[in-house]
Formats: structure tokens, C-alpha cells, sequence
């Protein structure tokens, strides 16, 4: 491979005019590609055999009309009753308008309808807006347009506040906030490790061009694939921090080779041999992470794991074929004035001389510094977020208290009962009433409404009320309950088929069906990043023990994000509530992400350390030295992978807070703790067996050199590794 990455280094060095032009054309090309072949997909989010699904289906098959996003409008009299001349018109007059706004399909006014939602003492209405399409089929305008006409009837007797999907959309930020700054950050941090303004130029355009073209991919993908409407976003967290690290690592080499008096096509030519193939090797690794989403058995999951895969493979390519271009085009700029810019660190040689000569201390310290940062994930409850967790300047939170006070706090989250007959058929609206007054004054029942049967008369539908908010535990146990025992004895001996659906009921099977193939999912993906590593390393106990190390990082990981959100750790600082349940799909998206990332941080350590080891280092020697050439460059990758997670927390809901702290906090602890301290650590000790592979091994598998192949360096490594086999 990498005489292969160094003949295309070398080429489009030399003539990076030519290539530069093939990089405009190519981008014209795709952006032409995306613009007339993209579109948004409709979003699945079903998830196969669970009784949530089953639960929706019925509600589409049989009540199209109610298939589609909801929001709410909630109105407060501040003087009196809501039952005044002045309020009951702006009530009524909002409901009309909002009627008439596109893709609404009802939305009723609450003082005037039978049965409507308004609270006993008259003070609290809202009106159920029903759209019907999809969110994914909504655009920020629609919930744009439903607060403006909802505030029409706002006065000092009355306040309106609103919730919902379309809601949510219309304060979702159109300005992309974390992505700028994130890319400051990276501006600082080059600035500052490069001390040339080129550098950092060449370095962060490389890593936007292939963030631009997975874009354009993804555009071009999003409906053959099905990908999620939120892929793009997933895709630009991840490609962004990617993208810098690995061009940062290249054109690192780069300047070194520059340093050291070669010409600008070798200087390239040994810069992707050695770091190029350790992008390429790093990112193959958070490829097979990401796409092993597929094993859980959730579609739209799946897909997410793909499209992310993507946008990685992208910012991979672009490092070793757009960096090169511009190392030609810029390579009067880009060698180091300073030779101290690139030479081995002196502070990070001493930290590696410390960190040999008391290897086990370190290593203690830094397992129990992971260890003490994963006790709260004992505690780890899955669950859905919900409005309640919002800022307190928001309409959302503000609805949603006015509704928890008026109605109980399970009215923020009702509990969906579908009821229909096993080969479909007539149903008689008494059978369905049954079941609705059977299921009232249960335990964690509020409130079982009467049926609304469908236009087919072949289903019926019952709003259920917990007594309890949507993410509290005790509304998790009540579905159980309705599932287990509350329901079979309500239809017992009646040909009926009764589901449960709704926000918590599609969170609980999607956390049930998740905690059934994380094992699976796991295993393939230790498997396959291991298997990766021993073919790149020619090792047996590093890549175990990395994985190993790896698994502690994302169990604290874990941890921090449980203290912080369940159990209020610093949760002020952050804008959100403590007691706040995991999102369910958080924890299998940050192994997926964090295992791929933390292996990166690996690829470039142990490449580089494995390198003087081959060019005649002793173990210790190998890893002081790797350290003081690669430390420096890790810590400002880290750094900048870190702040691009991190700045999603400021402006982000409850959701992006939790991904953007987790996946910030577990890069950081693994380039300041496993990189730092327990990798070198580790390999000093393995000392020679640290690149032991036995012979039937080494014979079957694919020989990727990560150092380039040049004769002086191949007759010293086949010597060594003779010597190290022979020891074995």
C-alpha cells in the first residue's frame, strides 16, 4: 500500500497544476451529480417485530389522517378563566388559522370540540396540531409559520406557548455554530503547532475539501440508500475532526521531510508512505466501527453508520490525493523556516523517559483514573429526553411545564393503544371501549380516553395518560406492565390484538433491541479493528491490548455522560436538568464513533514508535523517541477533534449536549491518558514481543507497511523481525 499512496504523492506533486484542475472538475462534477440527482428520503425509523411498530403501522394503515408530526399550542388565562369573550375568540381564531396553514390535517378548537383538552379549573387549553406528512416532509418555515400565527392571540389575559415536532425544527439553529467553531479552534491550534499560516491553510483545506465532497456524496446517496435526514450533520461532526487529524498527520510529515533536504515530490512521496498509510489504516478502522452499526438490526441506524463510513472514506481519500496537490502548489511556503517547528520535542522526550522508567506506576494511575470515571455507569438508565429537560427560555419548556401543571406530567408524552382484530375485520366499538375502561385506574394510568375508531371501522385508537413524564422510569415500567399484564387480562378471551405505542413505548423496544445485539455488535467490531491492527503492526498483544484500553476509554466515556445528565454532575453548567435518561441510541453510536477515533490516536502513535523500533531503537529508545516526534502532533489533533464535539454543546438540545460532551470528554481522556501514558507504557514493557506475530500468522495475512517501502528499511525489519519471530 504504501508504494502504491507514495507513486501518487509523487505524481501529483510534480504536477499539482494538472491535479489541482482534476480537483475543481471533480467537485464541479459531484456538485452537479448532487444538485440533480439529490433529494431527501423519506426517514424510516420502524424498528422490525417491535410492538411499537406494530402499534404505528395500525395508525397509518388504518388513520392515514393521524400518521403524521404533531405539535401543540398551549393557552394560559393570566387573569381569570380562559372562558372570556376575548379569550374564546383568539382561541378560536388561532385554531382557524392554523387549519388553513399547508399540511395540517386538523387542529380543533379545544373550548368548542367534545372532549376537548383543557384543564378543570378552565385556566389551561391546547390544541392538538396534526400534520400529515412526516417531520422529515416539514420545514422550519412550517413551525415558523405555526408560532406566528399561534402568538396572534398573545395579550396580558393570555399566554401562548407551543411544542412539538415542527417546533422543534423551527429552533433548530440554520447557522452551522459548532462546525465554526470547531474550525477556529483548529485555526488556533495549527497556527500554534505549525507557526505558518500556509500549514494551516493547506491542512484545514484539505480536510473542508473532503468534508465538501462527502457532503455532495451523501446528497447524491440520500434516497437509493434511505439515509437519515440527519445524516449530513453526523457526517460533518465526524468528517471535520477526522479530516484535520489525518491531514495534519500528513502534511506534519511533509515539513519534516522538507526539514530534512528532500525535494518537495520525495518529501510528499515519504509523506504518505508513512502517514498516509496511516490515515488510510486509522480510517479503514473507523469505517468497519461505523458501518457495524448494521449488525443491530435497526435500519435507520444502519444507514447512519454507512453514510457516516462515508463521509470518513471521503476525508481519507481527499488526505492522500488533495494534500499532495497542494504540497506542490504551496511547498515554497510550507518548509519550516524554524527547523525547532519539526524537530522531536525535547519536553515530549523527557515525558516519555518519566513514562518508561516507571511503567507500571503509570499504568495504575491511569487505570484507576478510567475505572473511578466509569462508576456511574452502574447507574445507566436509557430512555428519551424530554421537553422538560429544555432551557427555561424556550417556548418548548415553557409549554411543557404549563401542560405538566395543568394536566399531570404524562400528559407531555400520552402512551398510543391500538386495537384491532388478528386477520383485520369489523371491529364493534363496545369490544374497543372495554379495553379503554379496563385500562383506567390502573397504576401509572392518569387517564384512558375513549376510542376513536377508524374511518374503515376496521381499528381503534385510545389516548393513555401516565401519571408520570415521559422520561421517568416509572412510565418505561407502565408500558411493561400494560404489555405483561394490564392488556392480556383486558382482552382475555376476545379475538383481539391490542399494541402499545407511542414516544416512550418506540424508546424502550428501541433500547431492548440495541441491548440484544450490542454483544454481537461489539464483537464484530473488536474482531474486525483487530484483526486491522495485527495486519498494519505485524503484532499479536498490541492491537488486543489496545482494544482492550479503547473499551475502557468508552466505559468512561459512558460514565462522565451518566453523571452529568442522570445524576446532575455540572449539568447547570451545560443548560440542562439532572435526571435526564440516556438517549437509547447514544451509547451504541459513541462506541461505534469513539472505538474508530481512539483508534486513530493509536495508529499514529504506535506507527510512529514501531518505525524507530525498525530503523535499529531499542524498545525503550523506540518509544522516548516516537514520543518526542508524534506526541505534539497527537495532543493538537486531540485538541481539535475535542473542540469540534464540545462546540455542539452551547446551542444544542438535551441530545447534541449529551453526544457533544460524551464524545468530546472521551477524546480527551484518550490522548491525554491511553496515548500519553498507557501506550508507550504498555509497549516498553512487551519490550520485542510488542511486534511479534507467529509465522502461520504473518504468512496468511496482507503485509501493509506503515513506513514506507525503501530498501535500507526493509533489510533492517525483515532482520529484526527474523529476531523477534526466533525469540518469540
Amino acid at each position: 500500500m504504501s508504494t502504491f499512496l507514495a507513486a501518487i504523492a509523487s505524481n501529483l506533486a510534480r504536477r499539482w497544476k494538472l491535479g489541482l484542475a482534476g480537483v475543481v472538475l471533480g467537485i464541479f462534477i459531484i456538485g452537479f451529480l448532487a444538485s440533480a440527482l439529490g433529494g431527501t428520503p423519506k426517514d424510516d425509523f420502524g424498528i422490525p417485530g417491535a410492538d411499537s411498530q406494530s402499534a404505528y403501522d395500525v395508525l397509518e394503515k388504518d388513520f392515514p389522517a393521524a400518521a403524521g408530526a404533531t405539535s401543540t399550542v398551549v393557552f394560559k388565562a393570566e387573569d381569570g378563566t380562559l372562558r372570556t369573550k376575548a379569550n374564546e375568540e383568539a382561541i378560536a381564531d388561532v385554531a382557524k388559522e392554523v387549519s388553513a396553514l399547508p399540511h395540517v390535517a386538523s387542529a380543533q378548537d379545544p373550548l368548542e370540540m367534545r372532549g376537548g383538552t383543557v384543564s378543570k379549573d378552565g385556566t389551561v387549553a391546547s390544541i392538538d396540531v396534526q400534520y400529515d406528512v412526516q417531520q422529515d416532509e416539514l420545514e422550519a418555515e412550517d413551525g415558523k409559520k405555526l408560532e406566528e400565527v399561534a402568538r396572534t392571540a398573545e395579550s396580558p389575559a393570555l399566554t401562548v406557548e407551543l411544542r412539538g415536532e415542527t417546533i422543534d425544527l423551527a429552533a433548530q439553529q440554520e447557522a452551522p455554530v459548532g462546525e465554526l467553531v470547531g474550525i477556529f479552534v483548529a485555526f488556533l491550534l495549527l497556527l500554534l503547532l505549525f507557526r505558518s499560516g500556509s500549514a494551516m491553510a493547506v491542512t484545514l483545506f484539505g480536510a473542508l475539501t473532503g468534508v465538501l465532497v462527502s457532503q455532495m456524496i451523501l446528497a447524491i446517496l440520500a434516497k437509493p440508500l434511505g439515509l437519515p435526514e440527519f445524516t449530513p450533520t453526523i457526517a460533518v461532526m465526524l468528517g471535520l475532526g477526522a479530516g484535520i487529524d489525518y491531514a495534519l498527520l500528513i502534511v506534519s510529515r511533509f515539513r519534516e521531510q522538507l526539514a530534512d533536504g528532500s525535494d518537495v515530490p520525495h518529501a510528499a512521496e515519504r509523506a504518505n508512505a508513512t502517514s498516509g498509510t496511516s490515515v488510510v489504516a486509522a480510517g479503514l478502522i473507523v469505517m468497519v466501527a461505523l458501518a457495524g452499526m448494521l449488525a443491530i438490526g435497526i435500519p435507520f441506524m444502519g444507514k447512519l453508520g454507512i453514510g457516516a463510513a462515508i463521509a470518513i472514506a471521503a476525508v481519507v481519500v481527499s488526505s492522500i490525493t488533495v494534500l499532495p496537490i497542494l504540497m506542490g502548489a504551496f511547498s515554497r511556503w510550507l518548509k519550516p523556516k524554524n527547523r525547532k517547528t519539526v524537530d522531536p520535542s525535547p519536553a515530549f522526550g523527557r515525558w516519555g523517559n518519566r513514562v518508561t522508567s516507571h511503567p507500571w506506576i503509570v499504568i495504575g494511575i491511569a487505570v484507576l483514573i478510567l475505572l473511578v470515571l466509569s462508576i456511574p455507569l452502574k447507574d445507566l438508565r436509557l430512555g428519551q429526553p424530554d421537553d422538560g429537560n429544555q432551557p427555561t427560555s424556550t417556548t418548548q419548556r415553557r409549554a411543557y411545564d404549563i401542560q405538566k401543571e395543568a394536566f399531570g406530567a404524562g400528559s407531555n408524552g400520552p402512551l398510543l393503544i391500538s386495537v384491532s382484530r388478528p386477520g383485520g375485520g369489523k371491529l364493534d366499538e363496545s369490544e374497543a371501549t372495554a379495553v379503554s375502561d379496563s385500562l383506567n385506574g390502573r397504576d401509572g394510568v392518569q387517564f384512558a380516553a375513549p376510542p376513536e375508531i377508524s374511518p374503515n371501522g376496521e381499528a381503534a385508537i385510545i389516548g393513555l395518560v401516565p401519571t408520570t413524564s415521559p422520561q421517568d422510569a416509572r412510565t418505561s415500567q407502565l408500558v411493561k406492565d400494560l404489555r405483561d399484564d394490564y392488556i392480556p387480562e383486558a382482552i382475555a378471551g376476545q379475538d383481539l390484538v391490542v399494541h402499545v405505542g407511542g414516544q416512550t413505548a418506540v424508546i424502550d423496544d428501541l433500547s431492548t433491541k440495541i441491548e440484544s445485539r450490542l454483544p454481537v455488535f461489539i464483537g464484530i467490531v473488536i474482531g474486525l479493528s483487530v484483526l486491522l491492527l495485527i495486519a498494519v503492526f505485524r503484532s499479536i498483544w498490541v492491537p488486543l491490548a489496545s482494544a482492550v484500553f479503547n473499551l475502557l476509554v468508552i466505559g468512561a466515556a459512558y460514565g462522565v455522560i451518566v453523571a452529568v445528565f442522570q445524576k446532575g454532575f455540572g449539568a447547570g453548567l451545560i443548560g440542562v436538568g439532572d435526571d435526564v435518561p440516556i438517549i437509547a441510541f447514544a451509547p451504541l453510536m459513541m462506541f461505534a464513533i469513539l472505538f474508530g477515533l481512539s483508534m486513530d490516536y493509536n495508529v499514529f502513535l504506535l506507527s510512529r514508535i514501531r518505525e524507530a523500533y525498525f530503523e535499529g531503537d531499542t524498545p525503550r529508545e523506540s518509544v522516548i523517541d516516537g514520543l518526542a516526534r508524534i506526541a505534539k502532533v497527537i495532543l493538537i489533533a486531540g485538541l481539535i477533534m475535542a473542540s469540534v464535539f464540545l462546540a455542539f454543546i452551547p446551542g444544542g438540545d438535551v441530545i447534541s449536549k449529551m453526544f457533544g460532551l460524551g464524545l468530546g470528554v472521551a477524546i480527551l481522556i484518550d490522548v491525554l491518558i491511553i496515548r500519553m501514558m498507557v501506550a508507550p507504557a504498555l509497549v516498553y514493557l512487551l519490550g520485542d514481543k510488542a511486534w511479534w506475530l507467529p509465522g502461520w500468522l504473518d504468512r496468511i495475512l496482507p503485509n501493509v507497511s506503515l513506513e514506507g517501502d525503501h530498501e535500507d528499511r526493509d533489510d533492517k525489519q525483515a532482520a529484526r523481525a527474523q529476531e523477534i519471530t526466533q525469540n518469540g
